[in-house]
């Protein structure tokens, strides 16, 4: 049976640590470039804790907004935060998304598709659900040139040790990262009127610890590797991260940038 993620998932509160305080700022954005109109049913694929779901309740005038993940923690932590009756959670695997053919008005995906064991399918899943002349929009990060905070964390564990330097590549070449493969997956998936862009925002720690912190946790593919290392690797990894981000500079406040790439297409007749 193939896995339905990559993605390390065990908490809700673990992965607004790690990664829901900033996919909620990506999905402004986001959301401003993939577009909404009033009346629509729209599914959100690979939702986490619900952030762009969320954002997207803010208006009033959307019929349905539904949030679908593969991780029951996840889809828990965000039920528990609901209380607008148009907006639904469910467990499910993007690759075999369980609603009916032509069921939403718009589909959107944050920072997933780089995570799912078949993104191509995952694509052509989103199409299916989606009616003719909606919108299918994804984002994911640009891991390789412009997630700083992570290269941070990876670059320094390559250094150190060399099945670090493996999970750094892999990392870097995870599907749907690197340029131009959204704009091609969109078209090979038959979507029309295929536009990119980049969308920018700003990870913002208060202290070492609070970068630090997620990768000593159980969400993520950090904190999944953290996890392997013995008591005294776990240490020389930390000491030689925290000089990192110290930078010369004492322990404070750090904003560094996060770019993703970001596809919309119009799914045809």
């Amino acid at each position: 049976m193939t896995v339905a993620s990559t993605f390390n998932a065990s908490t809700g509160d673990g992965y607004e640590l790690q990664m829901g305080r900033w996919s909620r700022r990506l999905a402004v954005p986001f959301l401003a470039f993939a577009g909404v109109s009033s009346g629509e049913r729209v599914l959100d694929v690979g939702c986490g804790t619900g952030s762009l779901t969320f954002l997207l309740s803010e208006r009033p005038d959307l019929e349905t907004v539904c949030g679908i993940d593969y991780a029951p923690p996840y889809i828990e932590h965000a039920a528990r935060s609901n209380s607008d009756p148009r907006v639904s959670f469910r467990v499910g695997d993007a690759c075999a998304l369980p609603f009916r053919d032509a069921a939403f008005d718009r589909v959107l995906s944050l920072l997933m598709l780089h995570f799912v064991s078949q993104p191509d399918r995952a694509v052509a899943e989103m199409r299916r659900v989606a009616r003719p002349g909606a919108t299918v929009a994804a984002a994911v990060w640009d891991a390789r040139g412009g997630f700083v905070a992570s290269r941070l964390f990876l670059d320094t564990a390559a250094a150190l040790d060399p099945v670090a330097g493996l999970r750094r590549a892999h990392s870097y070449t995870r599907p749907m990262t690197r340029p131009g493969e959204l704009d091609s997956a969109w078209r090979q998936a038959g979507l029309a009127e295929v536009e990119t862009a980049e969308l920018a925002i700003r990870m913002e720690f208060a202290s070492f610890d609070d970068y630090w912190t997620p990768y000593i946790g159980k969400d993520g593919p950090g904190a999944e590797y953290v996890a392997t290392l013995d008591e005294q690797a776990r240490m020389r990894l930390r000491d030689a991260v925290r000089s990192a981000y110290l930078d010369g500079d004492v322990d404070g406040p750090r904003s560094y940038v996060a770019v993703a790439w970001a596809v919309k297409g119009i799914v045809t007749p």
